[in-house]
């Protein structure tokens, strides 16, 4: 069967997405045949992992003991996860495997090294598998080309924002707060600038870990809302020296992931801050909660500094798990009015233009399926650095 054969079959494209945050599976059915809209989402599901599940997939986040052999009866088990999460969807919406046209998987990355030396990038949840179980045809391995072109591999996703913002005259950005944070810039109609984007940093990655570390009988792996964070108190000091990290000031093409921002991470960064501090002042180390406050204030300002480098105006637009942490959106708005920028950026979330940003990667994954099949460039030289446009994705029949 081809491409084109087979999207004659079929009404709907499946999203996948499991992210950096390893907490679960998200699903977005779409329809892109919809004239009144690029991308319609018919229906959405998401199904959490067990903290079991969890600590395996980030365990392989840093290389450590016998990881093949654990990387890949993982990408078998996430296989079988993904595939009971696609049937689960597909009962919930009275559909069966004959209305799917393919499903776009981003699965999900464990390892992401985009510098030096023979470069590469891997995502786990082997799409035959996954395939083979649904009876439903995969495209995926999305990223592997375009790191072929010699780019970073990443982010993909601004392609599909422009497409969501093909209609605006305005300038705008869509901030997604994942585990890592990445910003798309959609520069307003008429400029002479590029459509851009890039990870900034860390997003929730560091808070999670952290807080985790400090909080080890909850039943959170996460700062719930920010509200621990909130009663900290920013070090000034440490938030500089976090700043001053030399992949919050690369310039882009840039991405990175959790193999980069960890606690180990952050465990040498609070040691150069002890070693470069006056021990004998106490005040002058942070204590655990101030840290996490800290944290926060870093991802906020890593985020907003890269906007206002890129544009003098604009909306900007959040989504990703980050959206739900209170605390972290207010330090966001808070870096623009200290910047004296707050009358130039207008900020809401995706839900503002009736997107559930909680599922807008997963569309994002649904589009690079659909652009697979009509033989569309899908990948951005100007974001990822690659040295040609492509075609991405590669395709996995039942």
């Amino acid at each position: 069967m081809t491409s084109k054969e087979s999207t004659a079959q079929g009404k709907y494209y499946i999203g996948l997405m499991s992210g950096t945050s390893a907490d679960g599976i998200d699903l977005a059915l779409v329809d892109f045949n919809d004239p009144q809209q690029p991308a319609r989402l018919v229906a959405s599901f998401y199904q959490d992992y067990n903290s079991a599940l969890s600590e395996k997939i980030s365990s392989l986040y840093q290389p450590g003991s016998n990881e093949v052999d654990r990387a890949f009866h993982l990408d078998v088990e996430l296989a079988h996860l993904f595939a009971k999460a696609i049937i689960a969807l597909l009962t919930q919406e009275k559909l069966s495997a004959s209305d799917i046209i393919a499903i776009g998987s981003h699965g999900q990355t464990i390892r992401h090294r985009p510098t030096g030396d023979n470069p590469f990038t891997l995502q786990i949840g082997c799409c035959q598998t996954l395939a083979t179980l649904t009876g439903i045809r995969v495209v995926g391995q999305f990223r592997r080309k375009d790191m072929a072109l010699g780019g970073q591999g990443a982010p993909l996703v601004p392609i599909f924002h422009q497409q969501l913002f093909a209609e605006s005259m305005e300038a705008n950005f869509v901030v997604n707060i994942g585990g890592i944070a990445n910003i798309t810039f959609l520069p307003a109609q008429g400029s002479s600038k590029a459509v851009l984007g890039f990870d900034t940093g860390p997003g929730n990655a560091l808070l999670d870990d952290w807080f985790t570390k400090h909080h080890q009988g909850s039943d959170n792996k996460f700062d719930n809302g920010g509200a621990w964070a909130a009663t900290g108190q920013v070090n000034q000091v440490l938030l500089t020296q976090l700043l001053q990290d030399e992949y919050i000031k690369a310039a882009a093409p840039k991405s990175t992931g959790r193999e980069y921002f960890n606690l180990d991470w952050l465990e040498q960064q609070l040691t150069a801050f002890t070693e470069n501090t006056n021990s004998q002042v106490c005040s002058a180390v942070p204590n655990a909660v101030d840290i996490q406050a800290t944290l926060l204030v870093f991802t906020a300002k890593s985020i907003s500094a890269e906007i206002m480098a890129l544009s003098q105006q604009g909306n900007v637009y959040l989504c990703g798990g980050g959206v739900h942490n209170k605390a972290l959106v207010d330090a966001l708005k808070r870096s623009f009015h200290d910047s004296d920028a707050a009358l130039f950026f207008e900020i809401d979330t995706m839900q503002a233009l009736k997107i559930d940003g909680d599922i807008l990667e997963a569309m994002a994954f649904s589009w690079l399926a659909y652009a697979f099949d009509h033989q569309l460039n899908s990948n951005m030289p100007a974001v990822t650095g690659a040295s040609a446009t492509c075609t991405l994705g590669n395709e996995f029949l039942p």
